[in-house]
């Protein structure tokens, strides 16, 4: 019997940038190795703000029904009514899947209904297309539905609250990223089966990192200054890198570091012109730092390959939470400098594969300490790195894995 998952997505190529698409290309990528076939249910690529290169998967069908984007695509002046972007700016895509899903699920006969979030629409097709056919529906908690402030916006707030009440009383299993979402959830809704509330981290993607091995390093001067890389966002809230800016600044007006001898690359931050503004503020500080444009995936992780060092930013209000570039940063094997909070999943994680280069993100003082202790075991190569048998098991193949076994579990219970 051919085993069918259908999953629901609005990641998915050709959308180009952001983390998330890589957790969804790489499971209904790695899927059929481990008995089933994925059907994937997205967007019409009109509705990516940015598209790049399409590309198709051996075994892995992609159906796309209509979307807009409500913020370009149907404002006016710059202004749309609000109702027409609750949960989010693709309510329009609910409307259209609809009818493809059920079409695809009378062709097909899935045996399971997976959604992926933070797209609070996918969840909303999930929930529909599990009630109007009775198939058991998981849910993927790439991040946290809602939470004290969030969603700002008190209407869309109470919304993501009812989705996510709909999954945990609806949904055969909700997969959490990180312990802490699994405690989270847990803890707010006790009378729900903790069983149903599971664990699939992120991870990182083997075959990327053998073509990124592959290709030329990049050029590198004989006396080239001490590298120390940020690859991705950098959110203002959630990795404000305030505090290391100040501790970089002081460092240099104490003559401990130099352009000559440092420099940070922060690559992709998606919020330049804020960061700019923050490096204004400090004298000396801005030939220290280069804010470097996007990449692609493979170009960028053949960066992280060759750095000096590599850097992490994760403030406390993300306790709960892991970057997903950090298991990019495992894989990489280079030294690893972590700016989070000690009490922190992130923290916990490092500690359990053997990385203490660590300090909080918020301490100016703190930070300068570490970044000078950092640097003397770099060059003196006694920075730890993950051993090799902690990082096998953080691959998306492995995390494929786990959740083909779930699938396995929930199609057995409604044999």
């Amino acid at each position: 019997m051919v085993k069918r998952a259908l999953m629901i997505a609005y990641h998915y190529p050709p959308l180009c940038g952001g983390s998330g698409i890589h957790r969804t290309l790489s499971f209904s990528q790695y899927l059929p190795r481990f008995g089933w076939t994925p059907l994937v249910l997205s967007v019409s690529p009109n509705a990516y703000p940015q598209r790049g290169p399409d590309y198709t998967i051996p075994q892995v069908q992609v159906h796309r029904s209509f979307a807009l984007d409500t913020a370009r695509q149907l404002a006016i002046g710059g202004r749309y009514p609000g109702l027409l972007a609750q949960p989010d700016r693709w309510i329009s895509w609910w409307l259209s899947a609809i009818p493809a899903g059920l079409r695809l699920i009378r062709q097909h006969r899935p045996q399971v209904i997976w959604s992926s979030y933070p797209i609070a629409t996918a969840h909303l097709i999930g929930l529909t297309l599990h009630r109007l056919t009775g198939l058991p529906w998981v849910a993927d908690q790439r991040d946290p539905m809602t939470d004290t402030d969030y969603p700002a916006d008190p209407r869309r707030r109470r919304i993501h609250g009812w989705i996510e009440e709909q999954a945990l009383r609806h949904s055969a299993a909700v997969i959490c990223t990180t312990p802490g979402a699994v405690r989270d959830l847990t803890q707010r809704f006790p009378d729900v089966d903790a069983g149903r509330i599971g664990l699939i981290e992120n991870g990182y993607d083997e075959a990327s990192f053998i073509a990124a091995e592959i290709g030329a390093p990049p050029p590198r001067a004989g006396h080239a200054p001490f590298r120390l890389l940020h690859s991705g966002l950098i959110y203002p809230s959630e990795r404000d890198p305030g505090a290391l800016f100040a501790a970089l600044a002081r460092l240099r007006a104490a003559g401990a570091i130099d352009p000559a001898g440092f420099r940070l690359v922060l690559r992709a931050t998606g919020h330049d012109h804020y960061l700019r503004g923050l490096i204004a503020q400090y004298a000396g500080l801005a030939p220290l730092i280069d804010i470097a444009p996007p990449l692609p995936h493979r170009e960028a992780l053949a960066e992280m390959l060759h750095a000096d060092g590599l850097l992490l930013l994760q403030a406390q209000n993300c306790n709960g939470q892991i970057p997903a570039k950090l298991y990019e940063y495992l894989r990489a094997q280079r030294p690893l400098l972590a700016l989070t909070h000690p009490d922190g999943d992130t923290a916990g994680m490092l500690r359990r594969a053997g990385i203490h280069t660590m300090a909080p993100l918020d301490r100016s003082e703190d930070i300068a300490a570490a970044l000078m202790n950092f640097m003397d075991l770099c060059r003196a190569q006694q920075a730890p790195v993950a051993p090799r048998a902690v990082i096998v098991r953080q691959s998306r193949c492995a995390r494929t894995r786990e959740l083909a076994r779930l699938f396995d579990r929930i199609a057995r219970r409604n044999a």
